[in-house]
């Protein structure tokens, strides 16, 4: 077994990759080169939502792949003939990764034709394979392990239909607290009791997610899932410490659930070690080496474009195939036109390439940072605590409030009226529970602007003190 050491690795490390195996293989229980035990297939029923199982794959999508076959005519789908596409060229220019100057990057001719028709659900096969293949390499797993990966309309696309997928009506779930906002209006109308698990500046409390499993009521069902941002936490900022992420693991194999690894930072990780192996990642080398427990959301959102909404899932085969029966029956496919723009510059930079920009994307957030914590020592040195955020776009800091001081009033009242907007921390518990947290995002604002922020903020504070003979 690897040490703990040789699991923390750097992006450009390139040594020890997964070599591919025979995509056959994914329903094998073991997986004899890699000493790998693979969760069957056949154990994921017990996971699906009634919902889930309840969706019948597409009678049309589901025979796209026929199309194929040499020799045959299709009078299949209802596809509108391409010759009426008024699109005859895509180009687009991006920056020279060399800084020598703008390069014009065109869509191939076959790409394009791709772009601009229905496409499989799962996205277009030349994305899915070089996103596999991005996969095998960033996180060391083979193909043969019994995961593939889905193109989707971004990550909420992904994460909102794998919940749909997983959990029914009523059931218990595991959610860090606080927890991604995005996420608790998914499990509110499906009326989850959402169980929080601790956390604190190393991330989720591996020790918090045992006592709630330990001390579970055997009089109900145990939560099939943990949702959990690992990497510079959204609202918190926190990376979850790589003791933690292997105990979650171990109680994931102990106690049978999933983890639901939101990770749209992970390419935004500026602190000062290497960046911490995903769960993906950490499952094939860590325990008892059991596989399937994973399921891992990333995006291309915070590192290419947000308006382009590509995302992409990977975990399990049957768990994504649920997703897709759902994407196919919701919107039928992610736009194959944004997945041909974006594989066109993948292509033309490379694995190399994408790293490159990761880091200078990066390295940007990391100064942003220190901007913004420049300035909260300058103005809010004495009235609020924080810790440093190694990765992703956020300050989540305390309002030296007092024991029953709540900044939900002060934030969204006095503080708006004040000229300065944030967000109380109260909108990231599912309780809507009293708290002194804010979070504050780093990610636009200049140094000037971000001085006057939290000045305005400061005033705000010292004039509610003022008029209240103490923090309210």
């Amino acid at each position: 077994m690897p040490t703990s050491s040789s699991l923390v690795i750097s992006e450009d490390d390139e040594s020890a990759l997964c070599a591919p195996t025979d995509g056959s293989q994914t329903t094998s229980r073991v997986i004899e080169a890699q000493g790998l035990t693979v969760l069957p297939a056949s154990s994921y029923a017990s996971f699906l939502s009634k919902v889930a199982k309840a969706r019948k794959p597409s009678p049309i999508r589901g025979l796209y792949p026929l199309e194929q076959t040499p020799g045959v005519i299709s009078l299949l789908a209802g596809k509108p003939n391409a010759a009426l596409f008024p699109f005859i060229n895509v180009q687009f220019t991006v920056p020279n990764l060399d800084n020598s100057g703008p390069m014009l990057l065109s869509v191939d001719e076959d790409l394009l034709s791709m772009g601009l028709q229905y496409a499989p659900t799962n996205g277009i096969q030349p994305m899915v394979e070089w996103l596999t293949l991005f996969q095998e390499q960033e996180h060391r797993r083979g193909r043969g392990e019994g995961w593939r990966v889905s193109v989707t309309a971004g990550s909420q696309d992904a994460i909102y239909k794998a919940i749909q997928a997983l959990v029914d009506p009523g059931d218990p779930v595991l959610i860090e607290k606080p927890v991604y906002a995005g996420v608790i209006p998914i499990f509110e109308t499906l009326h989850c009791e959402m169980i929080e698990v601790e956390t604190d500046v190393d991330g989720l409390k591996s020790l918090s997610l045992r006592e709630i499993l330990e001390n579970w009521s055997t009089s109900k069902p145990k939560p099939k899932v943990l949702y959990t941002v690992p990497y510079g936490c959204n609202p918190t900022g926190a990376t979850t410490a790589l003791t933690r992420r292997k105990e979650v693991l171990d109680l994931s194999r102990e106690h049978s659930f999933l983890v639901l690894e939101d990770d749209p930072y992970y390419f935004m990780y500026f602190g000062a070690h290497s960046r911490i192996p995903s769960y993906f990642m950490l499952e094939a080398q860590t325990g008892d080496r059991s596989v399937g427990h994973v399921l891992r959301f990333d995006s291309f959102s915070k590192i290419l474009s947000a308006g382009i909404r590509i995302g992409f899932v990977t975990g399990p085969a049957p768990l994504l195939d649920a997703i897709d029966r759902h994407t196919a029956t919701a919107n039928l496919q992610p736009s194959s036109f944004s997945q041909a723009i974006i594989l066109t510059l993948l292509r033309s930079w490379g694995r190399e390439g994408l790293l490159a920009h990761i880091h200078t994307v990066a390295k940007f957030y990391r100064e942003k940072r220190d901007v913004f914590e420049a300035a909260m020592r300058r103005h809010l040195h004495d009235l609020a605590e924080w810790n440093t955020p190694e990765a992703g776009m956020f300050f989540w800091f305390k309002l030296l409030l007092g024991d029953d001081g709540d900044s939900a009033r002060l934030i969204q009242t006095k503080a708006f009226e004040g000229g300065v907007l944030a967000l109380p921390g109260t909108v990231f518990t599912p309780s809507g529970a009293r708290t002194t947290y804010v979070r504050a995002s780093f990610s636009l604002l200049e140094e000037g602007q971000v001085n006057e922020a939290l000045r305005r903020l400061r005033v705000v504070i010292l004039k509610e003190r003022g008029l209240t003979g103490g923090f309210s």
